[in-house]
């Protein structure tokens, strides 16, 4: 495929190439399969014991054949090593030593895998927990699904029919090498030959081509679920404004991308799988040549000979997979370098674990200054939010109040200048302690699929019934909630789509009640509220203030009246 067509490919994924290649690392193959390959160290003797089983049935399978042979040419009176009673107890155990071998393996490979797909979401969720928020503000969500779903599913075939089949098929060809060899050294040189054209050679030349497609295959399968969940959550949008039709395109197009790549893919799979099996019928025919002139020259008998041709054909079975593996690691290898990439990503603000445990005092913001990308957020700003007071904060949209609030949670780290508490600085805050200490309120409060006493219960777990309620009433949001057909045990939608937007924010304000922390943080917290109940809210907060240091940003100016300190942005 021309580099033309990868490009429109690519486009069709709503990215370029420069942004592929900016959004991934760079790995080989190679240093894909060592990063998973890292991962199975818990599991290793168990993984040997599955290659040795799969060895040990693989070479049941050839030599059933073999034997078969052997018992042809007794038949025939070419041969007299063994009595056919022998040969047919040997069928008979390597029969039934087959089946049980291969499903041993198998049940070995697979118990491997789904252990491993569990260790590795946790690791996947436990470096999303780190990268967050500041890493994952403005990511590609859809993608993110994409790689906790079906990437680390796709990574299935990596640890349960890739592992195991590589070191099966290198295995029993220097067995077969070696037996070959007993016939005749030039028999086993050829055999060696075959064998890492079949197993080696093709799936390495097909795996370079290939490579690239399986990343891209990746990453527009993970476009496509952004522009699905983009779609689903923007139904409304869609139908008010007559954007079905492009909205549908623009799906169509993407999905044709993902088609044309597939496409390449499975060409490619269907050639290496032609070729593979050219070799193979190729290598019985060279065999049996070659064969025929070592019995002519008299270095080799006639049942050798014929026995050489079947021990080679029917011991294929292993590199043959190893062939076919490499159409199926193009994608894998993609899946496990996007997984790769979550696990080895550097945080924008690492966790303090081994600092101050205290986070008490005033809040000093010296000279601070933030730019998100090059855009300056805050520059040299400078204010002492006293202990125990409502401070307010007013300024229109896009002044920076936001960020303030994130560089006090430590979401993000200061450019330059200094946020402390008394006279901690934040940055040397056990992250824990100063989450603990802090109950921030949102501009979009994000409701779970779950009760609203649970939602509530996000804040503090082992809240009593009677706490819940109590910080409802304070948030003006309990008589709402006694209003619904179960009360507090009410499900709500999935996010929170059963309730308006004043509803959401009184929820999550009641949240920050419930938290009982000695910091209150609100981005405006009041914007989708009515007067009544944003008065309500306010009275709340002016009687929480005696124990509680609370800074709260508006561009309202009505929502100040019970700030004791006004600071304008």
């Amino acid at each position: 495929m021309n580099d033309a067509k990868c490009d429109i490919n690519a486009a069709y994924c709503g990215m370029s190439m420069a942004d592929m290649e900016r959004g991934h690392k760079r790995r080989s193959g190679l240093s894909v399969m060592a990063g998973l390959l890292g991962m199975i160290k818990p599991l290793l003797g168990l993984m040997l014991l599955a290659v040795i089983m799969g060895c040990a049935g693989n070479l049941m399978a050839t030599f059933i054949t073999v034997l078969g042979g052997w018992g042809l040419l007794q038949v025939m009176g070419l041969y007299e090593g063994m009595s056919l009673g022998v040969i047919f107890g040997f069928l008979a155990v390597c029969a039934v030593a087959r089946g049980l071998l291969r499903y041993a393996e198998q049940a070995c490979n697979h118990y491997i895998a789904f252990k491993l797909l569990a260790r590795i979401r946790h690791k996947v969720f436990a470096a999303l927990r780190r990268l967050a928020p500041a890493k994952l503000d403005g990511s590609d969500r859809g993608n993110l699904i994409s790689i906790i779903t079906s990437d680390i599913e796709l990574l299935e075939v990596f640890y349960a029919h890739s592992i195991s089949p590589v070191a099966i098929g290198v295995i029993t060809s220097l067995f077969m090498v070696f037996f070959l060899w007993k016939f005749h050294p030039a028999l086993a040189l050829a055999a060696a030959c075959y064998y890492s054209l079949a197993g080696a050679v093709i799936p390495f030349v097909n795996g370079k081509r290939g490579g690239e497609d399986g990343q891209r295959y990746r990453d527009c399968f993970g476009e496509l679920n952004t522009n699905v969940l983009d779609n689903l959550y923007g139904l409304e949008e869609i139908l008010q404004y007559g954007q079905k039709d492009v909205r549908l395109k623009e799906m169509q197009n993407r999905t044709s991308g993902m088609e044309d790549t597939n496409r390449i893919l499975k060409n490619r799979e269907n050639i290496q799988k032609s070729v593979t099996d050219g070799v193979i019928l190729s290598s019985g025919v060279i065999m049996g040549l070659l064969g025929g002139w070592l019995c002519v020259k008299g270095q080799l008998e006639g049942y050798e000979c014929v026995l050489s041709v079947i021990a080679m054909m029917s011991s294929f079975g292993p590199t043959a997979a190893l062939s076919a593996l490499s159409n199926n690691l193009h994608q894998t290898l993609a899946s496990g370098n996007r997984v790769l990439d979550i696990l080895e990503e550097i945080p924008v603000v690492e966790d303090v674990t081994d600092g101050v445990s205290g986070c008490q005092g005033d809040i000093h913001c010296d000279k601070v200054s933030f730019s998100y990308t090059r855009m300056p957020a805050l520059e040299n700003f400078s204010a002492v939010f006293v202990k125990n007071k409502i401070h307010g904060i007013l300024g229109k949209s896009g002044c920076g109040k936001s960020t303030l609030l994130k560089l006090i949670m430590r979401f993000y780290e200061t450019d330059e200048g200094c946020i402390s508490f008394g006279s901690d600085c934040v940055n040397d805050i056990n992250t824990d302690t100063l989450r603990e200490n802090i109950a921030y309120v949102t501009q979009e409060t994000f409701l779970f699929h779950d009760t609203i006493e649970n939602n509530l219960k996000v804040a503090k777990e082992d809240a009593t019934r009677e706490e819940v309620i109590e910080a409802a009433k304070k948030a003006s949001v309990h008589d709402f909630i006694l209003s619904l057909p179960h009360g507090y045990d009410t499900k709500l939608a999935e996010l929170g789509e059963s309730v308006s937007g004043g509803e959401k924010q009184r929820i999550g304000i009641a949240r920050a009640f419930l938290h009982d922390s000695r910091i209150l943080l609100l981005d405006e917290p009041t914007s989708n509220i009515d007067s009544l109940n944003e008065g309500i809210i306010l009275q709340a907060l002016d009687k929480e203030k005696g124990h509680r240091t609370i800074v709260l940003v508006s561009h309202r100016k009505s929502t100040m009246g019970i700030v004791d300190e006004m600071l304008a942005i």
